[in-house]
């Protein structure tokens, strides 16, 4: 990570219009600082006239210091899946529902951001996943997830069937809906409301959970990050593979799927007094009495 931040990144929510006044303000009061400020040529879309150069995300990558998403998590989740292997941070600013990445808000976000430019933040390094889907031995797919990688149903009611290797040894044979391999970011998306466990995003672990298995007796299993997972599909061929909810692949009978942790992180960058245990009380309303 490069600092203090110089060149400056502003992404927003895609096919959102809403966000341009706010965008428009900071890129007023970044440009204010002496940054140089650029835009994704997706949000300049929504910034008619606007005195930032406009760039791809894949040059944003390899020029920027620093990314500020405006959105919701599921546009963090998009955008750290592009940046993160260039080593670029990232500030969220909240235009979603939950936010459990993108943590400012629109009334403190010009406060927080002042604070974090003059180097007032805390760093979080979060896990990527790195899949990929081998059909004869032959690679005919591959992504990143930073939230988890799903194998589940098409467009089919009955369920699917498929095998689970971790580090070459055999887990189980499984018949289910799907299956979800998330990170710690990830116990907080689907393998939360599938029934896994919530995973502080410090520990170096991925969980597998079943989703609707056809057995009483399998539950969600925590690995630790630097397994290598197999899942051999059997007996179906209406079988998908999906990647953060982003991006999908439709598998045949008896492709496999490898995934493993991807070699780089994620860099969060959060307001000095950051936590993760209120986020959870916040979002989660466990703060509220009953």
């Amino acid at each position: 990570m490069k600092f203090p931040f110089q060149n400056v990144a502003l992404i927003g929510k895609h096919k959102a219009p809403e966000i341009a006044g706010p965008l428009w303000q900071l890129a007023a009061f970044l440009t204010a600082r002496g940054l140089n400020v650029v835009v994704d040529n997706l949000t300049a879309e929504h910034l008619k006239d606007s005195p930032c150069k406009a760039m791809r995300l894949d040059e944003i990558a390899c020029s920027m210091d620093l990314a500020i998403v405006l959105g919701g998590d599921g546009t963090m989740l998009n955008i750290a899946r592009t940046l993160s292997p260039c080593h670029v941070p990232l500030i969220g600013v909240n235009q979603g529902r939950l936010g459990f990445l993108t943590d400012l808000t629109l009334d403190n976000m010009q406060e927080s951001i002042a604070a974090m430019l003059e180097g007032k933040f805390v760093i979080e390094q979060r896990l990527l996943l790195s899949a990929r889907v081998l059909r004869d031995d032959i690679e005919v797919f591959s992504g990143l997830a930073f939230n988890e990688v799903v194998l589940h149903r098409n467009n089919i009611s009955g369920m699917i069937e498929f095998e689970v290797r971790v580090d070459g040894e055999y887990l189980y044979n499984q018949r289910a809906d799907g299956l979800i391999v998330a990170t710690p970011t990830g116990s907080t998306a689907y393998a939360m409301s599938a029934g896994g466990p919530i995973l502080h995003p410090s520990l170096d672990v991925l969980e597998l959970v079943p989703i609707c298995p056809h057995t009483l007796s399998n539950r969600p299993i925590v690995v630790k990050s630097s397994s290598l997972l197999e899942i051999l599909a059997h007996r179906t061929g209406d079988i998908r593979v999906r990647f953060d909810s982003h991006t999908s692949f439709e598998m045949q009978l008896h492709d496999k799927i490898i995934v493993t942790r991807h070699p780089d992180l994620a860099c969060l960058l959060h307001p000095v007094g950051h936590s993760y245990y209120h986020t959870l009380r916040e979002k989660l309303l466990w703060n509220q009495t009953l």
